[in-house]
This record gives C-alpha cells, structure tokens and sequence, in this order.
C-alpha cells in the first residue's frame, strides 16, 4: 500500500528533528563532560550522531526514504524522475519546508533538555577551507546513497550512510554538516554544534555544488539503473532510503 505524503512528511519531519536533537544535544553533552578536551568532545558527538543516524533510517526509511536532508531529496527526484511514481517538484518542495523546519526544531528541543537559552549561533564558521571541506563532504555522502541504490543495495543505507557521517566528522575540514536543512537548524543554538547564521549561505552554496559533484560521478560510474537484488530486506521506499547529516 502506498504511503501518503502526509505520512512522508511527517517522517521527514520527525526524523531531520531528531537528527539534529542527537547532533545539538550530544555536543552539549560533550562540552560538559570533557570541556578541556576538544577531540574527545569530538569523538563523543560524532559517535552518537552515526548511531543516532543509521537508527533513524531504519525507523524511519520504509514511510518516507529517510532522506532528511533537501540535496538527498532533489537528488532522488532528479535521478528518478522517469520512474513511475517517482517524487514530483511539489514532494522536493514540501520535503525541503517540513526537513528544515524540523532541523530548527531539534535544536530548540536539544536547548530545551540541557537548559541552554534559546537564541542564534555566534560560532563562524566562514573561511573557504570549510567551504570546500562541506563540498567535499555532500559530494561523497550523495555518491554513497546514489551508488546503493543503483547497484540494489538500499537495505545497507543504516549502516553505511551513519559510517560515513561518522568518518567525515574527522576527515573534512568542516566537520561535515552536508545538509542544508541542518545547516539552518544549528544556527539556533548557541553551543558546540552552532553556526552563526551569517555562514549559513556559503554552507548551502557549498553543499549544493558538492551535491552536484556526486551526481555527476554516480552518472559516470553507474550509468545504467539496473539494481542487482542482494540479500536481506530492503525499505518498502528505495527512492533514496538514506539521510544526510550534521554534526561539531
């Protein structure tokens, strides 16, 4: 039976809000537990967001992709346009508003649970090494979830999309928000995850340039959509059953 793009907005809703809860509220934590120690601060939000992630996808894929994130959701439209019962315009749109709108509530929620005063970011976050390093991390995560679904391998999104956020966390210069709608969220909490809402543009820029790089390379190295069947159960929604993210 279908699901209803209601149910899908919800789930998209709910999940890109929990998603940034685990990412505000696990940096909170971080800062109190070890505030003299950055990398160990780093180690521990990193961790619980790849977990908080993939369990996410799990719970939430089979409803409505668990895409979380608006370049994952353009590009499930983009690549599966000429699918029957692919995502139209109007599904990318109103996927973008309730993911966003649900990034901006996790932080509150986050603000809430640890007592911090609800207010915008002053982290900057605006030198051009952490743009490229957001194009960088976009690139590779859409490359990851376009190249699983094309090669039949969707039901592996959980662990492998949470792997690589959790890795990019250390190997890109900025930390690898490589999401708009959690880019806008973390400028509502003035803590480690935080950014300051004047390096939100570049961020996004960044990111949709990275995004445009991925689909380019999973076009030139998987040029046929003939997704081979692997074993194990895949998400009813295969369209793109994984998530972007964000994290320090």
């Amino acid at each position: 039976m279908p699901t209803t793009l209601p149910r899908r907005l919800l789930a998209e809703f709910l999940g890109t809000m929990l998603l940034v809860t685990a990412v505000v509220g696990s940096g909170i934590m971080a800062t109190t537990l070890s505030p003299n120690d950055v990398g160990l601060q780093l180690l521990e939000n990193s961790t619980a967001t790849a977990f908080a992630l993939a369990v996410l996808i799990l719970i939430l894929g089979p409803v409505s992709g668990a895409h979380f994130n608006p370049v994952v959701t353009a590009a499930a439209w983009w690549t599966g346009r000429r699918e029957p019962g692919a995502l139209t315009g109007t599904h990318v749109a109103a996927y973008a508003v309730v993911q966003t709108l649900g990034a901006i509530a996790g932080s509150v929620l986050a603000n809430a649970m640890f007592g911090v005063a609800q207010g915008m970011s002053t982290k900057d976050r605006g030198d051009a090494n952490l743009w490229l390093g957001e194009a960088v991390a976009t690139a590779g995560l859409l490359l990851l979830i376009l190249a699983l679904v094309r090669t039949g391998r969707a039901a592996l999104a959980a662990p492998a999309v949470g792997a690589y956020i959790g890795a990019a966390y250390w190997f890109t210069s900025s930390t690898s928000f490589a999401n708009p709608a959690v880019t806008v969220g973390r400028a509502f909490t003035d803590t480690f995850a935080g950014i300051t809402p004047a390096s939100v543009p570049a961020f996004i820029a960044a990111q949709v340039l990275g995004a445009l790089i991925g689909v380019v390379l999973v076009a030139l190295l998987y040029p046929q959509h003939e997704p081979r069947p692997v074993a194990g159960p895949a998400p009813a929604d295969t369209e793109l059953a994984a998530a972007g993210a964000g994290q320090r």
